[in-house]
């Protein structure tokens, strides 16, 4: 019994670090509206702070998204952890808005990194036999993780003192433990190369991805496209349309969405690949209608909701677009057809979440997030059709 104990402790100190990691990638999103009165940016300018996070981590996915398998994970994940780092400075730095811009950057590299790199190291980490439990620890790491972020931030914003500082001092605190921690780990890469062997990743897609690769990519890109909009401008919305300006209530309706989504995966164990994508498309779309429900009657009950709800769609779908595709890629282009994968959610992250800021100017936001979300239920009806149609074959 002890012996399993201390087996399976590295594998949760991965996940650990793993978590300190994406959470610092969300600690902003209850702070927005305090840089906007700090700063006087509009609604636009707050999308395109957020939406910089994802070209970031488009950027090393495509560029160094297997780095990790030639140099280490160690060396990969302490980089990581060192933009996290440079990111939190920038926030406290942080005298315009240039500070935000290279903050979110920043934050975008390190989650990049860590994506790929953390989720193998946690999996590779754990003790033999034990697949199932590591990859539980790596799915609630990431998106725990995301979740904790904005949980962290609207707390100390809302009960402490110097709220745009404090959140990011804690996180150099947390990065710093999980440095020390990483180092402590041992390096499961046994046969190393150096770094000039890596290569940039092209997206690529083999014929016989195509049909399972279009519908789980449009799931994929609006649930990520859902939780771009709540992490981006839901704030917003909270404080100007139904005058909640607690940050600890912004930040807990921003991590529901992600405790969801962490709840969404884990069910597809129970559900199955084959039922996990439509399911998770009917999640979306649920979600979406309860999202309009709320911006139209102004309901926080309906907020509420539409993040639970759009949450577990999204972590259904999403795990399951993952094992569709991963299924149906041969082996030697999955890695790449993953990355394609990745890059296209992340994608839904930046380019809908822009959108929105461009048409809450002239539409306000109610009216511009109707606009985003006829766009994405239409997308994801579309999804959901053909996948009831065409289900996604299972490999046994």
């Amino acid at each position: 019994m002890d012996s399993d104990r201390r087996g399976r402790v590295p594998c949760l100190l991965g996940g650990a670090v793993f978590a300190v990691c994406m959470a610092g990638t969300t600690l902003p999103t209850p702070l927005y509206g305090l840089y906007q009165q700090k700063f006087g940016f509009s609604e636009l300018t707050v999308t395109v702070v957020y939406a910089v996070y994802a070209f970031g981590v488009i950027a090393v996915l495509l560029l160094a998204g297997n780095a990790s398998d030639a140099v280490g994970r160690r060396p990969v994940l302490l980089v990581g952890l060192g933009f996290a780092a440079a990111s939190a400075t920038c926030f406290l730095c942080a005298t315009g808005l240039g500070w935000l811009y290279a903050g979110r950057l920043l934050s975008g590299l390190s989650a990049g990194l860590f994506t790929g790199a953390a989720t193998v190291y946690v999996m590779e980490l754990a003790p033999p036999g034990a697949a199932s439990r590591a990859t539980f620890v790596a799915t609630a790491a990431n998106m725990g993780g995301l979740g904790c972020g904005p949980l962290l931030a609207g707390l100390l914003a809302q009960y402490a003192e110097r709220p745009l500082h404090l959140p990011f001092v804690v996180h150099l605190a947390l990065v710093a433990c999980s440095a020390a921690v990483l180092l402590w780990l041992p390096e499961t890469v046994r046969e190393r190369r150096p770094l000039s062997t890596v290569r940039p990743q092209r997206p690529s897609l083999p014929g016989q991805v195509r049909g399972v690769f279009g519908p789980a990519a449009i799931a994929s890109f609006v649930g990520f496209a859902l939780f771009g909009v709540f992490t981006s401008v839901s704030p917003s919305f909270l404080a100007q349309s139904l005058d909640v300006r607690d940050h600890a209530v912004s930040g807990l309706v921003v991590a529901l969405a992600f405790f969801a989504s962490t709840g969404g995966q884990l069910a597809v164990g129970r559900v199955g690949v084959r039922r996990s994508l439509p399911l998770g498309c009917a999640g979306l779309l649920t979600g979406l209608a309860l999202l309009a429900g709320a911006l139209r009657w102004e309901s926080l009950p309906l907020v509420v909701l539409s993040a639970v709800v759009g949450g577990a769609g999204q972590g259904l779908a999403f795990r399951g677009a993952l094992s569709a595709v991963a299924g149906a890629s041969p082996a030697g282009r999955r890695a790449a057809v993953i990355s394609t994968l990745f890059v296209v959610a992340y994608a839904g992250i930046s380019v809908p979440v822009i959108g929105v800021g461009l048409l809450a100017g002239p539409m306000g936001l109610e009216g511009a997030g109707l606009v985003f979300i006829a766009c994405m239920a239409v997308l994801v009806t579309i999804a959901g059709v053909y996948l009831l149609r065409r289900p996604v074959p299972v490999k046994t």
